[in-house]
């Protein structure tokens, strides 16, 4: 747990959180209060003085004002964000959705998730989104009359490999890129990538010379991600003239780009056709699939493979 520097507001803050967990809002909110009287400064207190107040505002709407201030004020003590006040700002119309998601938030979220990912996601969510963009990659290249081998598979947001395990066979070479140091070395400790760098996808991607690469691979990363242009942009610089663009995205039914409440992105499909045409490239697979479930729901998505 981080240390407010003071021994008392600890202690508060931690009564706060076992109240939280126990869903007594009402309790969370007043001990976060008097972990900050003792300890002005300590943003994981605002925060939780936010969680708790936005679970109160469900039934008491004059709670939503607090809120709202909590988590600005935790942002404020917290300045890259890596504890997602952002994000709860937007989801309660108080921060521009697409500017809401740092990558401290990223990183430090999945920093957390990586010793139980792959046990989760596979088991949990029943995750296939691997599976899914490997079978469409397959087609595609068969539409297009192209080999289905590769010889540099770029991995945007590798996470612990879960898609290199899938591509392996069919890549001469794999490199992977992720903002979180502790899924980055999981993927290393595979041996299946020849080299994983930790960083944000975009400058990683931008670095690559023109036409080195003949498959770029985005596996359910562009939850995190709102504006794809630049994206689209670089994978088409990077990609060889039969260089194909993989990637799944959640979907929602109207157009543009929305926050959920799972405080993921979704995409609309006449704004990913028109960041296409925008890179010149080319639909050769545009498909509705879910890529894991959510409380055993199946999640709405979108797989593409647009073509160079």
């Amino acid at each position: 747990m981080q240390s407010s520097g003071d021994l008392l507001a600890d202690r508060r803050y931690a009564y706060a959180k076992s109240a939280f967990d126990e869903e007594d809002w009402e309790a969370a909110a007043d001990l976060a209060r008097q972990a900050l009287e003792l300890a002005p400064g300590f943003a994981p207190a605002w925060f939780l003085l936010g969680e708790a107040c936005q679970k109160l505002a469900e039934r008491d709407e004059t709670s939503r004002d607090e809120a709202v201030a909590a988590f600005s004020a935790a942002r404020r003590f917290d300045p890259d964000d890596g504890l997602g006040a952002g994000v709860r700002l937007a989801l309660l119309g108080a921060e521009e959705p697409r500017r809401a998601m740092s990558a401290a938030y990223v990183r430090s979220l999945f920093d957390e998730y990586a010793i139980r990912f792959d046990r989760h996601l596979r088991q949990s969510l029943a995750y296939r989104g691997p599976e899914l963009l490997h079978d469409a990659v397959r087609r595609a290249s068969s539409r297009i009359l192209r080999p289905f081998r590769f010889d540099l598979m770029l991995d945007l947001g590798c996470g612990t490999g879960l898609a290199a395990e899938v591509f392996r066979p069919q890549c001469r070479r794999i490199a992977g890129v992720d903002l979180s140091p502790a899924m980055a070395r999981k993927a290393e400790a595979k041996g299946i990538y020849d080299e994983v760098e930790i960083g944000e996808l975009l400058p990683w991607l931008e670095a690559w010379p023109e036409g080195a690469a003949d498959l770029v691979l985005a596996a359910d990363v562009f939850v995190y991600l709102a504006d794809l242009a630049p994206v689209f942009a670089a994978a088409a610089r990077a990609l060889d003239r039969e260089g194909l663009f993989a990637f799944t995205v959640q979907h929602h039914g109207g157009d543009g780009i929305i926050l959920g409440e799972d405080q993921r992105y979704a995409h609309g499909e006449a704004h990913l056709r028109s960041l296409a045409a925008a890179s010149s490239l080319d639909p050769v697979i545009l498909e509705r699939v879910s890529t894991r479930q959510d409380r055993g729901q199946d999640v709405p998505g979108l797989l593409l493979v647009l073509a160079r």
